[in-house]
């Protein structure tokens, strides 16, 4: 059972009879790093599922619990995808399999932003097929565009009756910044931008705006000064209703500013950086449940710890550690810190230390006081 504790105006607090209210999941970075795409193939042979040799079901499959109960469940596709045979590419210039957005789908996400500094990697065509490919899926998608007509096009969607439209921005890559005949392709950072989307995803219904932004340093667990400087505009300037970051591949606070959530950095929800750190292997599932009240609408703030576990490097004909990872696996860390079942100390003390250092971040900007961020229990 979800127990709310946000701080409130006495306004804010008496909920609108009759008021409607939903939930929202947001997640970080879903980066395909080649591993991960051995990775795929190795569960593919084993499950004789997926599609053309790659099945990312099992990697994935950990978070599903959490994501499907969502009513709104949003991630953050940060690059573009190849066909489904290849070839793929990993940093700096993605092309990631397209099964991965399948995967995405069926642990329940419903749309993704799409607006990074790797949008462009491939071009307009990989733009193009990246958005063909979600369309196919069922994931809804915002922050690029295959024709100038589509950038213009909000995102709305319809959650148990209130009207959510979703936005997406991001930082120009500057190794491969877009042609300026095709800068309508993806949506850069900028708060008057921001403002006109907003006005006319108000103008289309939309009662509700969510951003999700592309910003950052990477590696820093702190915000930075653009950061802060860009979410004080936002949430003082606008009208929307929660701010959602990426990029850092860490994770870093989440505050309210304004009145409003701005979680600055959620960390990867699935990657395998060539030089593993730790951090850039844990992140968090951000959980938003909007409550209408006679003054708009109120949000409490959740989260749930994630951890991509990774096997150890290992010779040629040599054993792994007993007891050590086998495969790369994206947890929930309070999920099996509550089962262990016979997991060895040494990963439970791994998956303990995850638990304790996202808090640590997501607490560092003051969320937990009077605002009221807390873990996510899912015990009815």
């Amino acid at each position: 059972m979800l127990v709310t504790g946000c701080a409130s105006t006495p306004t804010e607090s008496r909920t609108k009879p009759g008021g409607r209210t939903f939930t929202v999941a947001a997640a970080g970075d879903v980066l395909i790093h080649p591993e991960l795409v051995e990775q795929a193939a190795e569960d593919a042979e084993r499950s004789g599922k997926g599609s053309a040799g790659l099945d990312f079901g099992p990697l994935m499959a950990g978070v599903r619990p959490v994501i499907s109960r969502a009513d709104l469940a949003v991630c953050h596709m940060e690059t573009p995808v190849g066909t489904p045979r290849g070839p793929f590419q990993g940093y700096p210039e993605f092309l990631v399999p397209p099964q991965i957005l399948t995967a995405l789908k069926d642990v329940g996400y419903d749309t993704c932003s799409t607006a990074s500094n790797h949008t462009y990697d491939h071009g307009l065509k990989a733009v193009r097929r990246t958005l063909d490919t979600m369309d196919r899926v069922g994931l809804g998608h915002t922050g690029s565009a295959r024709t100038p007509e589509e950038a213009e096009k909000i995102n709305i969607r319809d959650v148990k009756g209130v009207k959510v439209a979703h936005l997406s921005y991001s930082w120009e890559s500057f190794l491969n910044p877009t042609p300026q005949k095709e800068r309508w392709a993806f949506n850069r950072v900028g708060t008057d931008e921001i403002k006109k989307a907003e006005a006319r995803a108000r103008e289309q219904g939309a009662e509700v705006v969510i951003l999700s932004v592309h910003w950052g340093l990477e590696h820093y667990n702190e915000p930075s000064l653009p950061q802060l400087q860009l979410a004080e505009r936002i949430t003082g300037e606008t009208g929307i209703d929660l701010v959602i970051g990426h990029h850092a591949h860490v994770v870093q606070p989440i505050q309210k500013l304004n009145g409003t959530w701005v979680a600055f950095g959620l960390g990867n929800q699935v990657a395998r950086h060539s030089s593993p750190s730790g951090l850039t292997e844990e992140g968090a599932l951000g959980w938003f449940e909007f409550r209408e009240t006679e003054s708009g609408w109120a949000v409490d703030a959740r989260y749930r710890t994630t951890l991509v576990d990774i096997p150890p490097e290992v010779e040629p004909g040599e054993e792994p550690p007993a007891g050590a990872v086998e495969d790369h696996r994206l947890v929930d860390v309070r999920r099996v810190l509550d089962e262990p079942g016979d997991l060895p100390e040494e990963r439970l003390a791994r998956y303990r230390l995850a638990e304790e250092r996202t808090r640590g971040f997501l607490f560092n900007r003051g969320a937990p006081g009077g605002d009221g961020l807390a873990e996510l229990s899912l015990k009815d």
